[in-house]
């Protein structure tokens, strides 16, 4: 059996919230084609915030007292992430 590492998720274009979450870029990429969909595909980490995830890889360090805030934890965010961006189904 395949352990899952991480997780693809799709956010369309002008969508508040994510409107796909898959186990491989593979399978994703074929939704996005058949749908002829806009907007970025995401690699995420399994069982981790990406706040985590970017302090314990070095790609963020939290330096003043609001990156330790629950309002800026919710709401971090990282582009050292894989993604992808795609127009009308296709990849940007």
């Amino acid at each position: 059996m395949k352990i899952v590492t991480e997780i693809w998720i799709f956010h369309g274009e002008g969508g508040r919230f994510s409107s796909g979450a898959f186990s491989s870029k593979l399978k994703a990429e074929e939704w996005i084609k058949i749908n002829k969909l806009s907007g970025v595909l995401t690699s995420y980490p399994m069982d981790t915030s990406i706040y985590d995830w970017s302090i314990k890889n070095k790609y963020f360090l939290p330096t003043k007292a609001e990156h330790y805030s629950s309002n800026f934890i919710q709401r971090f965010t990282s582009a050292t992430q894989e993604h992808y961006h795609y127009a009308y189904g296709q990849l940007d």
